[in-house]
């Protein structure tokens, strides 16, 4: 996700292990970026997983809250036959 040119930046101080920091660097290097800018992709695409995974929770949440009829799905049961191969 591309930061704009409004986006008003912090510079903050972190601590990561040595093999980690290479292969970030390995990485940089292949996609010529920086490691700011790695990591602040990173951190999108972390907080975008948090965001689905929190969906997927409430969904199952639901689901176990008000479980499907047993027929509720029947009438779709036809379109889900392939025929013969």
């Amino acid at each position: 996700m591309p930061i704009s040119k409004t986006t008003s930046m912090k510079t903050i101080q972190m601590t990561i292990d040595q093999q980690l920091l290479e292969q970030v660097d390995s990485a940089v290097n292949e996609l010529q970026i920086n490691r700011s800018a790695f990591i602040r992709n990173a951190l999108h695409l972390a907080l975008q997983a948090l965001h689905i995974h929190k969906l997927e929770a409430q969904q199952a949440h639901g689901y176990r809250r008000w479980p499907a009829a047993a027929a509720e799905f029947a009438e779709w049961a036809p379109e889900q036959v392939w025929g013969e191969p």
